[in-house]
């Protein structure tokens, strides 16, 4: 078994913080036979977590990570770190005595565990009694219709005390109603769906806001400088906005974080960055905003990737692939649609073409990091062979770009 492929959603609590995540895994040589919700074995796991190391790909976060029944029943699972992961129990797991025995011991060795994506039916709660004072938490599939004797169930859930996880989120809408009946914990992607009615007001960190205004003060090599803009999309993101205010017109078209300097001028920057600084809420939150660390993963696996294929690539070639990874959930933040955004930013075709139909090489990139975290592994064995990428090429890359993503929210949380 030569290659894993990985995947990470993330798992949100009611003050849209991420809390968790999931754990996704398939190997390559499974995949093509991959139909639905069919994961790896056991040893697929234990390389999975040997490998890539619980802190590289968690932070200090835990995982719900799957299992079935063989590894539910294998002495491996008592060796895997219980502050670190959930397992979660598959449905196909039958509730037998060696199984409900097996879950009575991790339970009292305190390990936390979870049912995944069941039915809230009375068949379920048959099936699961006998365990639930043993389980933390329960998934329920919040893309089936959510009954009144669901309802009722979710009640009766409640009183034990378990947390109750919506999964399948995709809509704020689903969101609110999951809010409405008691859901503790929230996996989707719903917090990137843009609602386009106001502009949104976005605060970067103070601390990073400083860090460059004192690098252009002090005459800092430009290259430097468009570096450390791009460890921090959310100045990048503001940045833009201010371009799109109306206050500059240019002829020319911006095709990176380089580019966009090198116009505004340092003191220009400077200015707006102090201006930042004064306009903030004192207020915040300990943790990072959700959507920030989706900008700052896409961007890193924009970059990854473009260096992978072309190992000579300048800095313009790396700055736009950056560009479309910072634009692409600018309509989230802005509550505009990125298409308007688009015309009132002086962009490269190739970008503004990447972003909103998938063309060209930097549209396939893009169209590669939504599988991604959509998890569609057969697309990126297909980007792979596409490209002439050795098998696992990208798995590299996303690890690289989790490790990165969870450093720039520990920096962050300590600076806040």
């Amino acid at each position: 078994m030569k290659h894993v492929y990985l995947g990470r959603q993330p798992v949100l609590n009611k003050k849209s913080e991420i809390c968790a995540y999931e754990i996704l895994y398939r190997d390559s040589q499974k995949t093509s036979k991959i139909t639905g919700d069919r994961y790896a074995s056991a040893s697929v796991i234990t390389t999975v977590l040997n490998k890539f190391g619980t802190k590289s790909l968690l932070g200090n976060k835990r995982a719900f990570i799957k299992i079935d029944e063989k590894f539910l029943l294998s002495d491996i699972i008592f060796s895997v770190p219980k502050e670190f992961f959930i397992f979660t129990l598959l449905g196909s797991i039958e509730m037998n005595e060696k199984v409900v025995e097996r879950i009575y011991d991790l339970s009292n060795n305190g390990y936390a565990l979870a049912l995944n994506d069941i039915e809230l039916d009375g068949n379920s709660m048959k099936k699961y009694r006998p365990i639930l004072n043993e389980l933390s938490y329960i998934k329920v599939d919040f893309s089936h219709t959510i009954s009144d004797s669901c309802k009722k169930e979710l009640m009766n859930l409640k009183k034990n005390r378990l947390q109750l996880v919506a999964t399948k989120i995709e809509h704020s809408y689903e969101y609110e109603r999951a809010k409405e009946l008691g859901f503790d914990c929230f996996q989707g992607y719903f917090f990137a769906e843009p609602q386009i009615l106001e502009n949104a007001k976005y605060e970067p960190a103070q601390f990073n806001i400083l860090k460059l205004y004192n690098l252009l003060m002090v005459d800092t090599n430009i290259d430097e400088i468009t570096s450390e803009f791009e460890k921090n999309p959310e100045i990048t993101l503001q940045l833009l906005q201010f371009i799109n205010s109306g206050a500059f017109h240019f002829r020319k078209k911006i095709s990176s974080i380089h580019h966009i300097l090198t116009l505004l001028g340092r003191i220009t920057v400077a200015k707006w960055l102090m201006l930042m600084i004064y306009a903030k809420s004192v207020s915040r939150t300990s943790t990072q905003d959700p959507l920030m660390l989706m900008v700052k993963n896409r961007t890193e696996l924009m970059e990854g990737i473009i260096k992978k294929i072309h190992p000579d690539a300048g800095s313009n070639m790396i700055g736009e692939a950056y560009f479309v990874g910072v634009l692409s959930l600018m309509d989230v933040v802005f509550s505009m649609r990125l298409e308007d955004l688009l015309d009132g930013i002086n962009i490269s075709d190739s970008v503004r073409n990447a972003l909103l139909k998938d063309e060209g090489e930097l549209g396939d990139i893009y169209s590669l990091v939504r599988a991604v975290e959509a998890f569609d592994v057969d697309k990126i064995i297909s980007f792979e062979q596409k490209y002439k990428l050795q098998t696992g090429t990208i798995k590299t890359i996303v690890v690289e770009s989790i490790e990165n993503v969870n450093s720039f929210e520990s920096v962050e949380a300590q600076a806040s």
